[in-house]
């Protein structure tokens, strides 16, 4: 988390975009996003330059050729405003738009349709020269001051469709705890939110994934794969990954429940996603295996439908939705369910509550996990009933102490290990037995099989009430004489 001085840059930094003219939360990141890419070319350079200085050789893969030096951030960034926004303008954004992945980006694939906005000099000079006074030479710093932005459009009304709260990310990314060989993949990943939480972890709990240098090919190259529809979120999602350290996921422009992109089966060993709930949906345009799997309009079905056969045979998947899933009644909810119980390997449902995504929407949902097998494997199915999330469950969303999250991943790190009982269906985890769940319709909703317990609570008898009604209405009578007395 980014705090103090440099959250008060970066929150003055968006004002000045918004009282120059550009009021879109999504067109002030973006047209951000073009500068920090901009500066991020400049200390690649930089960084070539120094390699080839201690080596004593020419510059391998230089991003700015001879004759260039205006285009870099170092040198355009002391211009005075006018020069500086012609440059800009008119040189540097299409030179970025022109490399086709030379800097060694997934982003600079994204940057066809990409349009500069920023209306005049003035305001150009403005946010450079904020930009440059943010601090940015620390990776982590980076990532967290983009995440910082990315937050800002969850509190912009509509486009907080994009964003699925960071900490419930994390809380996800845990409990199927990427290995260094994983190949990850989120299939509506918008501003790519789970591959860099994924990409945290495997750098904090396995440290030697960049020493080694087979893993460190891997975790660059191969590992990340994202798709989406929206180019704008396409761009954000890959500088997101830029700025974290990610060199070249695998970022895609394509629907992936579409006929016409029905590739990428079995391909992947962890899912994480939270797909669109609604919207709209080409039913004639989806590809016939998913339909197959679930005869459906609703795309939360086809999705789950589509990450079953995405995964590899052993793949895992952690993904969002909403408590429909869980209870729906039609014969496409019922199915699907049953495919998760009886054919595949259904882990665990974490019952979320409903202010988890406000501002934005209230609506209850939970998160799935489970694994593909194409053999069955559910004995049981452990269920958590998260009340608190650590943030106040109204409109504003400001930190609680309450919080389950950290006890969600122990208890589920206890399950999968053997220890501990969950036999007890008024605690907030329990297990259920497959023939329970089987017996009721698949239903996986939480209430179905949580038991509340129910404290005695003794009344007066009707006469005694009734008594102290009395007399109290005797007491009120006495008080108002006393009031008449005094005018």
């Amino acid at each position: 988390m980014i705090t103090g001085e440099i959250r008060n840059k970066v929150d003055q930094l968006w004002n000045t975009f918004w009282s120059g003219g550009v009021s879109n939360p999504l067109s002030v990141i973006e047209q951000i996003t073009y500068l920090l890419f901009a500066k991020r070319l400049d200390d690649l350079h930089t960084a070539r330059e120094a390699q080839a200085n201690l080596l004593g050789g020419d510059v391998e893969n230089p991003v700015f050729e001879p004759g260039q030096d205006h285009l870099r951030w170092s040198r355009f960034k002391d211009f005075e405003p006018e020069r500086k926004f012609n440059v800009f303008k008119d040189e540097v954004f299409p030179f970025i738009k022109s490399l086709n992945g030379r800097a060694g980006s997934a982003y600079t694939r994204f940057m066809q349709d990409a349009v500069f906005i920023i209306p005049n000099p003035a305001l150009l000079d403005k946010v450079v020269n904020m930009i440059d006074a943010i601090p940015m030479e620390d990776r982590d710093t980076k990532g967290d001051l983009y995440e910082y932005m990315l937050s800002k459009i969850a509190t912009a009304g509509q486009n907080g469709q994009f964003r699925t709260p960071r900490h419930i990310i994390k809380m996800m990314v845990a409990l199927t705890a990427p290995t260094p060989k994983d190949i990850i993949c989120d299939p509506a990943c918008g501003t790519c939110g789970y591959l860099v939480a994924a990409a945290e972890y495997l750098e904090h709990h396995h440290k030697d994934i960049l020493l080694d240098k087979a893993l460190k090919e891997h975790f660059h190259h191969h590992m990340f794969h994202g798709s989406d529809f929206d180019s704008s979120m396409l761009r954000i999602g890959a500088m997101n990954m830029t700025l974290h350290g990610i060199d070249n996921p695998s970022i895609e422009n394509r629907d992936s429940l579409s006929e016409d992109h029905a590739g990428h089966r079995n391909a992947y060993t962890l899912i994480l996603a939270n797909p669109p709930f609604k919207g709209s949906l080409d039913y004639d345009g989806t590809a016939k295996d998913l339909l197959q799997v679930c005869k459906t309009k609703k795309t939360e079905l086809l999705f789950i439908s589509l990450f079953l056969k995405q995964l590899k045979p052993g793949g895992r998947c952690a993904c969002i939705v909403p408590d429909g899933v869980l209870f729906g009644s039609s014969n496409a909810h019922q199915e699907l369910r049953k495919t998760l119980v009886e054919e595949q390997k259904l882990d665990a449902i974490i019952s979320m509550p409903s202010g988890v995504f406000k501002p934005y929407a209230g609506v209850s949902t939970a998160v799935l996990v489970f694994t593909r097998t194409d053999s069955g494997g559910t004995d049981k199915v452990w269920f958590y009933d998260m009340q608190a999330d650590g943030f106040s469950l109204d409109d504003k969303r400001e930190p609680v102490a309450a919080n389950d999250i950290p006890d969600i991943i122990e208890q589920y790190q206890s399950y999968l290990a053997g220890n501990g009982d969950f036999s007890d269906k008024k605690a907030k985890a329990f297990t259920v037995d497959k023939a329970d769940i089987a017996a009721n319709k698949y239903d996986l909703s939480i209430n179905r099989y949580k038991e509340t317990e129910y404290q005695e609570v003794e009344y007066d008898p009707p006469q005694v009430i009734l008594d102290q009604l009395e007399a109290l209405e005797a007491e009120i009578q006495q008080d108002l004489k006393a009031l008449r007395g005094m005018l």
